[in-house]
């Protein structure tokens, strides 16, 4: 939940001080960049230590990273807000992979997609009520309240995975198991097609977290309020999915699943973002939101276990860092083109051009990610037990 109040409070707070398109998208950027100059770094870390202790620090991290933005209040103190965004993007370049890399340890193979489906549902979870209680408590003029509610989640998220199974990731560094790299990770051929869907999926979505606010605040004529609400709305129709694919739904493929849930992204960013010709009604937008929370929670889950199963256990840490950096370059790009919108292009156009890479995400899914993916690697010595 804590990310996702995080997520919905400081782009809005950063429009607000700055007024345009391009200032936001400065915050954007500015989230993305550490995850491009500290994946090397966040390959070796999560290869080499325990991730569980990692994930620890990084959420105790998360928390007091959190206490700047108490001083500000207006345009002179926007520093402060990219500051705060720089450094929490640095600490997620560190959580994400770990966490992605610890499931492995923690779960059977032949269950991954349920599992990553389940930890999909968790965090829309959080994003049910973390996004409408972010733009609500940004409404009412409450920032110091979005820091101390968002820090103390980051908190308890760090309690809770302190009781997890402790993952030696040292074990498969040694005895002539030497950690993968960044770049060992970003050249294995099974991946390529995975790593071409995360590329062209992230320029969509860095679109989306820019154009998005502008479609809600003009074409929708919405509110602060509105915009939680519509993000955090999606969270239904991913918890939907989430619950079908972690307990219902069993060794599906995950090159099926990947494909037809870009593909549904798409057509419904499309029917969503022309929607407004025939009516603002904010009623329809939550529905169409909601909708299109289940496509993305399958296309992760889908994309998750393609690159876990894909990669052998020292690989992984430098593959999940891999993932962070395509999909920093891509969001970034992705934003880059949604700043067009303050030129002569517009609004609609990059809308268009935003639904339509899906589609291309889709094609390449369907036609690039393995059919059949590798059999369970052996554990590695001293993993956390299986369930």
């Amino acid at each position: 939940m804590g990310d996702w109040l995080l997520f919905i409070a400081l782009p809005l707070i950063v429009f607000q001080l700055t007024g345009s398109a391009l200032g936001t998208a400065v915050a954007f950027l500015l989230e993305l960049v550490p995850a491009v100059l500290l994946a090397p770094l966040a390959a070796r870390l999560v290869g080499r230590f325990d991730r569980r202790r990692l994930m620890v620090a990084v959420n105790i991290g998360q928390a007091l990273a959190l206490l700047p933005l108490l001083w500000v209040h207006d345009a002179a103190d926007l520093p402060i807000a990219y500051a705060v965004i720089a450094v929490h993007a640095s600490l997620s370049t560190l959580f994400e992979p770990a966490k992605n890399t610890l499931l492995p340890d923690l779960v059977d193979a032949r269950r991954l997609v349920s599992a990553n489906a389940l930890i999909g549902l968790n965090q829309n979870l959080g994003r049910l009520v973390g996004g409408p209680l972010g733009g609500v408590l940004l409404a009412i003029g409450d920032l110091s309240l979005i820091v101390v509610v968002d820090a103390a989640t980051y908190l308890l998220s760090a309690l809770l995975i302190a009781t997890l199974p402790a993952s030696d990731a040292a074990s498969s560094a040694g005895a002539g198991h030497r950690a993968g790299g960044l770049w060992e990770a970003l050249g294995i051929r099974r991946l390529a097609g995975a790593y071409a869907v995360i590329l062209v999926t992230s320029i969509a979505q860095g679109m989306f977290l820019l154009l998005f606010v502008l479609f809600a605040l003009g074409p929708l004529r919405g509110t602060d309020a509105d915009v939680g609400l519509l993000r955090g709305i999606q969270a239904v129709g991913a918890i939907a999915a989430g619950l079908v694919l972690g307990f219902l739904v069993r060794g599906s493929s995950p090159r099926t699943l990947t494909a037809a849930s870009v593909l549904a992204f798409g057509v419904i960013s499309l029917v969503t973002w022309n929607l407004p010709a025939v009516t603002t009604g904010i009623g329809w937008y939550v529905v169409l939101f909601a909708a299109v929370g289940a496509p993305g929670v399958v296309m992760l889950a889908g994309l998750v276990s393609v690159l876990q199963q894909e990669s052998e256990p020292r690989q992984r840490g430098a593959v999940f860092a891999a993932v962070g950096l395509v999909g920093a370059v891509g969001q970034a790009v992705g934003i880059l083109l949604g700043s067009l919108s303050d030129t002569a292009v517009g609004l609609l156009p990059l809308l268009q051009v935003q639904g339509c890479l899906y589609l291309l995400g889709g094609v390449i899914a369907l036609c690039w990610l393995p059919r059949a993916l590798r059999p369970a690697s052996a554990p590695e010595p001293g993993a956390g037990a299986r369930i």
